[in-house]
């Protein structure tokens, strides 16, 4: 980051504004335009001479492209931080700038009422679906119980939830990591996502669209690594879980929550579902072969599908495949 480039990026009150804004939540350029009362064409200029500073990230997401602060108090280089800590007590010495930045968050409440109906008819549009799909297995809350036990009381670090759908894994455990990651193929799953997370820290969460076989992230970016109901996508699960081992940390985490092996044939022809559920022997095949150590498993029955949990920790090397009855597999019932 350059000092002379910062400065006149920020030698613009909408330039200041649009940071003010980014401070509190991601934004697309539209809903940007809709707060500060501009045009599109106008903003978007602005933008551009904040993410050449560094000072913003743009990200396209289909047709959509949305901003997100580059810098934190917290965060590096120097300059970077002491440039958001300058913007944060800018508003406590000067009346005037406070009393505008306030009236443009109170926009974002009808933004936020905005990402929200979207998602509840995108919701409807597919519930249908997705209710037939609960009925066949265990209910949501046991799995989330013992996906949180199994990952133990401590701190997650920094958390990459892959095929962050809805935003309901990022949301459940934002509060143990130190910044969560969500990654998703679809556009409008992460609008979703991003009505469900928009109340969080904007600083603390990220979506990204991406695909999990080529995650956009560099190696060993990460403490903890969840799959959540994504993997029986995947017509190559073994190449999927070698590229989350390429972005954990030596020592970090995986967590997959998915289907036991099962002959439901509709929920490919249905619900192109690439895998009609998973052996212990397959994953803890994968999971070892892309470099983790495995360590619990555990089923939880459903009628008639058996939601199953699988974790593990990313060895310094790969270890030699451990037989499925040498781990430790754990059953809880309803």
């Amino acid at each position: 980051m350059r000092l002379e480039p910062l400065l006149k990026a920020l030698a613009d009150p909408t330039r200041l504004r649009i940071m003010r804004l980014l401070a509190h939540m991601e934004l697309a350029v539209g809903e940007l335009a809709q707060v500060l009362e501009q045009s599109q064409p106008r903003v978007s200029r602005h933008i551009r001479i904040l993410c050449s500073a560094g000072l913003a990230e743009r990200r396209k997401e289909g047709s959509w492209v949305f901003l997100r602060a580059a810098i934190s108090e917290n965060g590096a280089p120097p300059l970077a931080a002491a440039t958001a800590h300058l913007l944060n007590v800018s508003e406590s010495d000067d009346p005037a700038f406070a009393a505008r930045c306030a009236e443009d968050r109170r926009h974002l409440a009808a933004i936020r009422a905005g990402r929200q109906a979207s998602a509840e008819a995108y919701f409807a549009r597919h519930a249908g679906e997705w209710d037939t799909l609960r009925s066949l297995h265990s209910p949501d809350r046991p799995v989330e119980q013992a996906l949180g036990a199994l990952l133990g009381d401590g701190p997650l670090g920094a958390l990459l939830d892959v095929g962050t759908g809805t935003g309901r894994m990022a949301e459940l455990f934002a509060p143990r990591a130190s910044r969560v990651t969500g990654v998703d193929k679809s556009p409008e799953m992460l609008r979703a996502a991003r009505a469900r997370l928009d109340k969080l820290p904007s600083d603390s969460v990220e979506l990204v669209q991406g695909d999990f076989t080529a995650l956009p992230f560099g190696g060993a970016g990460f403490d903890t690594v969840l799959f959540h109901q994504v993997l029986h996508y995947a017509q190559d699960p073994a190449a999927v879980l070698a590229e989350a081992a390429r972005v954990t940390q030596t020592g970090g985490r995986l967590a997959i929550v998915d289907f036991a092996a099962h002959d439901r044939e509709e929920l490919r022809e249905r619900h192109a579902h690439a895998r009609l559920g998973f052996t212990d022997e397959q994953m803890i095949g994968w999971i070892e072969d892309a470099g983790f150590a495995s360590e619990a498993v555990r089923a939880l029955p459903g009628q008639p599908l058996t939601v199953k949990i699988w974790t593990a920790r990313k060895a310094e090397s790969a270890p030699a495949p451990a037989a499925a009855d040498e781990m430790q597999f754990e059953r809880e019932e309803g």
